[in-house]
């Protein structure tokens, strides 16, 4: 059967195509008005998106087509689709098949390749409902074409808080091996709440347009996690930074003026902890199998304004501190979820994205300090 939207959670909303349904992250009006290449590419990935529903099937099947994008010469891994059965993994399934779209790194080039749609198939399923989790792969943009089961499909009632995440390609995602792995997932599932993930790799720069996303979004609890990449972009100084930041804050307390809300520095990375950017691919690692980053401001440099890590953490203490009147802000310092010690212990793959385990350590780390005790998300 064509699939449902309604068993769609944290997705914007769907395109119809000729294949299905094309979950989106970000609202039309969002994609019309700004439609920059990086930001339609991440949102239309579907990291945090997943199917719930509940029934009795013993035999569940989920045709999707993916698209990815692939550079020649570098190792990546393919998407993945989890399913989890009460919560549990019962499958992980890596995509095959659909379409890729080909970047060449050294000239920019593309080449488009066709492919055939995947199936995920979850068969011996004990007698009983259940609640199922299908979540759908972080990293390539996909259509979900066909839902087959052998018994009939409900959307799932359960009620859970709704905690809607900005951030960067970290939180999207970026080296985590699953869905349901990345740091976001982790820390949601620990705490039983309904995630919405708007982590989107290479475009948390602050943008007035993700702040009325948010502030129009339903939302229980909201946590934006912001500098790494106005860094990487070298596209602020101090001076625009501050009021970019005190107005995103602004505009989603327009929304919800009362909902707790955790501002989150970034975490420790060395390439850029003391180096204004731009970030670039190191060249040397172009054809390695390992892309790696590196910053290529002067170490050092912060004359005029110029934005490291390290004053992104000032400026956004000090942001804090001064908006003391806002009871329900909370500000976490970034390196208390990945600091330099574990940067010794779990090295950035890439120099700039926490790997599997990392995402994992920072999932933990979040739901530890949000959601347990007198955490700003503990309760309900």
């Amino acid at each position: 059967m064509p699939v449902p939207s309604e068993l769609l959670r944290g997705a914007a909303e769907t395109e119809v195509t000729a294949r299905g349904l094309r979950p989106h992250r970000l609202p039309a009006w969002v994609r019309d008005q700004f439609p920059d290449g990086q930001l339609l590419s991440m949102q239309s990935q579907p990291s945090g998106v997943r199917l719930v529903f509940a029934t009795t099937a013993t035999r569940i099947e989920l045709v999707t087509h993916p698209t990815r994008i692939a550079y020649p010469g570098v190792e990546r891994p393919r998407g993945r689709v989890d399913v989890r059965i009460d919560g549990d993994l019962a499958l992980r399934d890596e995509l095959t098949g659909g379409d890729t779209i080909e970047v060449d790194l050294a000239t920019g080039a593309t080449a488009f390749h066709a492919g055939p749609s995947h199936t995920t198939t979850v068969a011996g399923l004990p007698a009983g409902r259940r609640q199922v989790e299908i979540w759908l792969p972080h990293n390539e943009s996909i259509e979900l074409v066909d839902l087959r089961a052998d018994a009939p499909i409900e959307p799932d009632t359960t009620v859970r808080r709704l905690w809607v995440h900005h951030g960067s390609s970290i939180s999207h995602g970026s080296n985590a091996t699953a869905p349901s792995e990345i740091w976001p997932a982790v820390a949601a599932r620990r705490a039983g709440v309904e995630l919405r993930n708007l982590g989107l790799g290479g475009s948390a720069l602050v943008d007035a347009f993700l702040a009325r996303v948010i502030r129009d979004s339903p939302a229980d609890l909201i946590s934006l996690k912001l500098g790494i990449n106005v860094v990487n972009l070298d596209g602020m100084r101090v001076r625009t930074f501050v009021p970019a930041v005190h107005g995103f804050l602004d505009t989603i307390r327009d929304g919800h003026p009362d909902v707790p809300l955790v501002l989150i520095s970034p975490l420790f990375c060395g390439i850029h902890e003391d180096t204004p950017g731009p970030g670039a691919i190191d060249p040397a690692s172009i054809g390695s199998g390992q892309v790696r980053f590196l910053a290529t401001g002067t170490p050092g440099d912060t004359a005029g304004g110029r934005l490291t890590l390290q004053v992104i953490r000032r400026e956004l203490r000090s942001l804090a501190d001064r908006r003391a009147a806002d009871k329900n802000l909370h500000f976490l310092e970034g390196t208390s979820l990945y600091g330099p010690d574990d940067a010794a212990d779990l090295p950035l793959p890439d120099g700039l994205h926490p790997g599997a385990e990392a995402h994992q350590l920072i999932g933990a780390r979040f739901a530890d300090y949000a959601f347990t005790g007198a955490g700003p998300f503990a309760g309900g």
